[in-house]
């Protein structure tokens, strides 16, 4: 991620936690915005916890390349202590400052839960890797972090996840039909907006009178298999949330009158395992999920 990033980041500060992850105390709720790509996410990472466990592990190796406010890393470190990991190794990085200060505090809760060992560091993703080749297993690189990295660097960033990686990496990211996003905050905290899709460039202006300028490459699916495949083999490539930011009630628009709806929410889960993979619907997903495991050196 770029300094312009990173300083736009630290400048939203707390409203980035609320609006990308929710409310930090129902840390398995999922509230935010984002809350049906979270369930999503944490369904396929939980389930590689249990098959971790199930074959005998019991020491856990986790990288979160970008890990904002520390949210992910809270809800793994929960679970794989559950679950009777002896041995919870875990990295969180990110260029962001003020996200990793609040990474820092809110994974006390975390922290000296017996063998957990849990690093929170300012690190930036263009940068070589510190960690030994194939010693994680599980790396995470999660939402829009490699939509603001340089396109130049990206295969190379691919190349050194691929490295460090012995299990699984999941990423996701912003696809070129995506809903619009500040990426800071959330729109209605947004005075103005624009993608400049030639110079892969985003700017935009908060009510607060912040404003900043950051890369913002947005990825074709095609274009997003071709890069991941110089490192992984894929398992998934999936489009995430096709329907479900797009039909979801919202408070600041629709009458009380139209409440969400539970049979409406089977609809649309059938649709999104239906469409996901579809080339006519991939591109407009709100993100790309991605899961890959490295190709043998």
């Amino acid at each position: 991620m770029t300094h312009a990033a990173g300083i736009a980041y630290s400048t939203s500060g707390e409203h980035y936690l609320s609006y990308a992850d929710g409310d930090p105390q129902r840390l398995f709720n999922f509230t935010s915005h984002f809350a049906y790509a979270d369930a999503q996410l944490w369904s396929v990472i939980a389930r590689r916890l249990r098959f971790l466990r199930a074959d005998g592990r019991d020491e856990l190796r986790v990288l979160d390349a970008g890990c904002g406010p520390g949210t992910w890393l809270r809800r793994i470190i929960t679970e794989a202590h559950r679950l009777g990991f002896k041995r919870i190794l875990a990295t969180g990085f990110d260029i962001a400052e003020a996200q990793l200060a609040q990474a820092r505090n809110l994974t006390r809760d975390v922290r000296h839960l017996p063998g957990v060992s849990l690093s929170i560091e300012q690190r930036d993703l263009t940068h070589p890797l510190p960690e030994v080749d194939g010693g994680v297993d599980l790396t995470l690189c999660l939402y829009c972090v490699l939509n603001h990295l340089p396109k130049d660097s990206l295969s190379a960033v691919t190349a050194e996840l691929a490295r460090v990686t012995r299990g699984i990496f999941i990423t996701t990211v912003r696809t070129i039909g995506s809903v619009p996003t500040a990426y800071v905050d959330s729109l209605d905290h947004t005075r103005m907006f624009r993608q400049d899709n030639a110079q892969d460039r985003f700017e935009a202006e908060l009510l607060d009178g912040q404003h900043f300028t950051i890369p913002s490459h947005l990825f074709a699916a095609e274009e997003f298999r071709t890069l991941m495949e110089g490192g992984f083999a894929i398992e998934a490539l999936r489009g995430l949330d096709l329907f479900h930011s797009r039909f979801s009630p919202d408070p600041r628009w629709n009458p009380e009158a139209l409440p969400s709806d539970e049979a409406l929410v089977r609809v649309l889960a059938r649709l999104e395992d239906r469409f996901a993979t579809h080339p006519a619907f991939i591109d407009r997903a709100t993100h790309i999920l991605f899961i890959g495991r490295p190709k043998p050196v």
